[in-house]
């Protein structure tokens, strides 16, 4: 195969060979793959204390997969990045320019959330098991997610307030969340869920949470997002898409397999809990 030209075809390049690599060159295609934003913006350094592996690496790597040397490579990504158009009526625009056929939309948006999906379990899977305990042992939970983060946060605090007495949500209703701010404890477990670019709002309740000692954790598009610099606890979703607006279908798979797994660690505590929710339901005439 030749050079490859573009993200994509940089990606099907390494698929077609991961299981051949070595488990430092399979590291660091993993990151690549599951961060091309990053890639396109972070040093070679950073972005290999970020996967885990020596910089060194990242330059063999790329000679392996055919670029000259590492810068080769990242100009894939740079390139990309450059002929994606910035703001969402930018994007809009993009697409009112260059229509698509409905099958080819379909498609393409299908494989790009495939690729989302795929990227969940391998940029997590260490980092879920810890959130987890954690999130089992909290006195108190509050979940905060602001503007297009609110829909997650909600489903994250209606799906654990289910089975667990000690979540809440944080928002600004009524211009409430400075008072709510204010009467965090030490003791207090902070999930803030957020992606680029971040709200005023999320980073105003980060900040809170760390000067009153929380610990934070963070659901959001890359490890070096404002609010996951300073987390404890930091889980990951990609948001490529291929609309206008960035995709939150990864960051919903992420809440329900957490709030799963929540479930499923507490055992049958939870499970009653579950079952006394579903009851009150029924019986207070809440579905018909």
């Amino acid at each position: 195969m030749s050079t490859p030209h573009s993200p994509d075809e940089l990606i099907q390049h390494i698929q077609s060979q991961f299981t051949a690599l070595s488990p430092q060159f399979q590291a660091s295609a993993r990151y690549l793959i599951d961060h091309p934003a990053q890639v396109s913006t972070l040093s070679a350094r950073k972005l290999a204390l970020l996967a885990g592996v020596q910089p060194a690496t990242l330059v063999r790597l790329a000679q392996h997969l055919g670029f000259a040397g590492w810068d080769a490579l990242k100009s894939v990504f740079t390139r990309d990045l450059q002929q994606r158009p910035g703001g969402y009526a930018a994007r809009a625009q993009s697409l009112l320019d260059s229509p698509e056929p409905d099958q080819v939309a379909w498609h393409n948006a299908i494989r790009q959330q495939s690729h989302n999906l795929q990227a969940l379990e391998p940029a997590n899977h260490q980092a879920m098991q810890r959130a987890v305990q954690h999130l089992i042992q909290a006195d108190r939970v509050l979940v905060a997610g602001f503007r297009s983060c609110h829909p997650p946060a909600f489903s994250l605090y209606y799906l654990c307030n289910l089975f667990s007495r000690n979540i809440q949500l944080l928002h600004n209703s009524g211009g409430t969340l400075s008072l709510d701010l204010h009467r965090l404890q030490a003791s207090d477990t902070v999930v803030l869920i957020s992606f680029a670019p971040y709200s005023r709002e999320i980073l105003q309740v980060a900040q809170a949470a760390l000067a009153h000692g929380c610990t934070v954790m963070a659901l959001c598009d890359s490890q070096v997002a404002p609010i996951a610099l300073q987390a404890d606890h930091v889980l990951t979703f990609p948001t490529q898409g291929h609309s206008f607006f960035p995709s939150t279908v990864a960051i919903q798979s992420l809440i329900e397999m957490l709030a799963q797994q929540w479930l499923v660690c507490s055992g049958d505590t939870a499970i009653t809990a579950l079952s006394q929710a579903e009851d009150h339901l029924q019986n207070t005439g809440a579905y018909l």
